[in-house]
């Protein structure tokens, strides 16, 4: 009774090796696609919303700007000076938020990352090389 060739044995231990490990790289590269895909589409609603914002922030200021000028004709120069300080004032605070923004935004692929490592300390733990930290 011998087993057909490449069922047991050395063999047949580095096959299941190999197809662990492409299963799990496998995962782990649809896990990256999944995250550049959310990335993707977040980056992109943002960008839209920002955009029709910006266009409807600018108008209405315009259009205020100008109903104020028409109101206090006489001032117009104070009204229009104390609106373009505002606009700046605002400016300032956007750029300002954006940044803080920016500094504080988790690095890309960081949920992929964990996995990775997470696998690493796995395999280092079943193959006996890992040493549990005191």
């Amino acid at each position: 009774m011998s087993s057909a060739p490449g069922t047991s044995g050395a063999f047949a231990a580095v096959k299941n090796i190999a197809a662990t490990a492409l299963a799990v790289g496998q995962t782990r590269l649809q896990l990256l696609g999944n995250e550049l895909e959310v990335a993707r589409i977040t980056a992109m609603r943002q960008l839209m919303l920002a955009q029709a914002l910006l266009f409807c922030v600018g108008l209405a200021v315009v259009l205020s700007v100008a109903c104020l000028a028409l109101a206090f004709w006489e001032h117009r120069v104070i009204v229009v000076a104390l609106a373009a300080a505002l606009g700046w004032a605002v400016a300032l605070y956007c750029f300002v938020a954006m940044r803080r923004t920016a500094a504080k935004t988790e690095p890309m692929f960081a949920t992929s990352l964990a996995e990775l490592q997470e696998d690493l300390h796995q395999l280092r733990a079943a193959s006996g090389h890992g040493r549990p930290a005191d």
